[in-house]
């Protein structure tokens, strides 16, 4: 049975960041960034975000099945915040602590809207 999608939004730091990347690229999941470009361009000591928007099932492969495809906002080391996709296994992002209060996850999700996607900024920045 699928857990349920929870509508919540974690922040996470850069390491932690990395390691949920990590996790995906591992696992072959379908959306990730690579590590090497996010080592580059991502902000070492800035939060990033991640908003749980579907439920991704892999009848294919049921031991990384269900996966969260989550939005991820991420700040760049420009200062600005790019928007990304990651999927997660649901038991990594559940072990991510709560910590926004709903005012912030409001701005978070505002800012997710009016952000532009990774591959715009990099056609913009190079």
């Amino acid at each position: 049975m699928t857990e349920a999608l929870p509508r919540t939004i974690r922040a996470v730091d850069t390491d932690r960041l990395l390691r949920l990347e990590e996790e995906a690229s591992r696992l072959g999941f379908s959306q990730c960034l690579p590590l090497d470009w996010l080592r580059e361009h991502v902000a070492g000591t800035a939060r990033h975000y991640l908003f749980p928007g579907l439920v991704h099932d892999l009848t294919h492969r049921p031991d990384v099945s269900p996966q969260w495809r989550c939005e991820l906002l991420l700040r760049v080391r420009t200062g600005e915040q790019v928007l990304s996709l990651l999927d997660v296994l649901p038991a990594a992002f559940q072990r991510l602590p709560e910590t926004l209060d709903p005012s912030t996850k409001t701005a978070v999700v505002q800012r997710m809207r009016q952000a532009i996607s990774v591959r715009e900024w990099i056609e913009r920045a190079f």
